[in-house]
C-alpha cells in the first residue's frame, strides 16, 4: 500500500433491539428473521444496536429462528435527531408509506398522520388500522440510516386536534402563500426553545380554505415551497429536507 492511502472503513449494520434486560438485548419475530434468514447471522459476529436510545457495540452471544441475543458492550457516539414533529394528512397509502420512510431516513422525530377534508373516506376509515405498518416501516427505515430510534408514529388524529399541539415554531405549507418560502420562515423565526419545531404537509389536492383559516387563527405560520405544484409525498420530502438542513 502507499504511503498517505487509507484503507476503506466498513461500516457495522445497526439494528434497534426489540427488549433490553441489563447488557443484553434482543431481536425477536420478523425483526430477527431478516437477520437469521437472510444477512446469516452467527454466533459472535459485531454489529452496532441501539438499545433504549443508546447506541452500543454488541456481540451476538445465540441464535435461534426469530430470536438473536447480543450482549451489549461499549457505548457509542451518535447524533440525536432533531426534535422535529410532521404532521401528515392521510393520503394514498402507498405514496404515503414512501413519505414516511424517506422523513425517517431525513430525521423526523416524530410522525401526526391527519385525517384532512380532502382525505379519501375510505382511506380516512382504515388510517387506525395502518399505523402499526407505519411503524415497521419507520423502524426499518431508522435501521438503514443509522438512527438510534425510530420517530414516534402516532394514532390518526382530526385536524382540530392537529392546530392545538404546541411548538416552539409551527408551520402549514400552503400553495396560498405568494411571499413567504420556507427557507425564509425558518430563517426569520429561529429560535433555540427545547419545545421543537412543528410543520404540516396537506393531503392531494391541498388544505381546503377553511383548515388553512383553522391553522391560522391557532397562530401557525402559512409557507411556501416556491410555485411549483408538488404530489403531497415531494412536498413533504422536501420540506424536511430543507428544515432539517436548518435545525443540525
Amino acid at each position: 500500500m502507499e504511503n498517505g492511502s487509507k484503507s476503506p472503513k466498513m461500516t457495522r449494520r445497526r439494528w434497534i433491539a426489540d427488549q433490553v434486560t441489563g447488557n443484553r438485548a434482543l431481536l425477536t419475530g420478523e425483526h430477527a428473521d431478516h437477520l437469521v434468514r437472510v444477512l446469516r447471522a452467527s454466533v459472535g459476529q459485531e454489529f452496532d444496536v441501539a438499545a433504549n436510545g443508546v447506541v452500543r457495540l454488541a456481540r451476538i452471544v445465540s441464535v435461534e429462528d426469530s430470536r438473536v441475543e447480543f450482549e451489549l458492550g461499549d457505548e457509542l457516539p451518535f447524533s440525536p435527531a432533531p426534535k422535529l414533529t410532521l404532521l401528515l394528512a392521510v393520503f394514498k397509502f402507498d405514496r404515503m408509506e414512501w413519505a414516511i420512510e424517506k422523513c425517517t431516513e431525513l430525521g423526523v422525530a416524530r410522525i401526526v398522520p391527519v385525517i384532512a377534508q380532502r382525505t379519501d373516506v375510505h382511506l380516512a376509515s382504515a388510517a387506525a388500522k395502518r399505523s402499526e405498518r407505519w411503524r415497521r416501516i419507520a423502524l426499518q427505515a431508522a435501521e438503514q440510516s443509522r438512527r438510534p430510534t425510530p420517530p414516534e408514529i402516532a394514532a390518526p388524529i382530526k385536524l382540530s386536534d392537529a392546530v392545538s399541539l404546541t411548538g416552539s415554531l409551527r408551520i402549514v405549507l400552503s400553495e396560498w402563500e405568494q411571499e413567504l418560502h420556507l427557507r425564509d420562515a425558518l430563517e426569520s423565526q429561529r429560535t433555540d426553545s427545547a419545545d421543537g419545531t412543528i410543520f404540516a404537509v396537506g393531503p392531494e389536492g391541498g388544505w381546503t380554505a377553511d383548515e388553512l383559516q383553522q391553522f391560522q387563527h391557532a397562530g401557525w405560520i402559512w409557507a411556501s415551497l416556491g410555485n411549483t405544484i408538488l404530489r403531497a409525498e415531494t412536498a413533504v420530502i422536501a420540506a424536511t429536507a430543507i428544515i432539517i438542513s436548518t435545525l443540525r
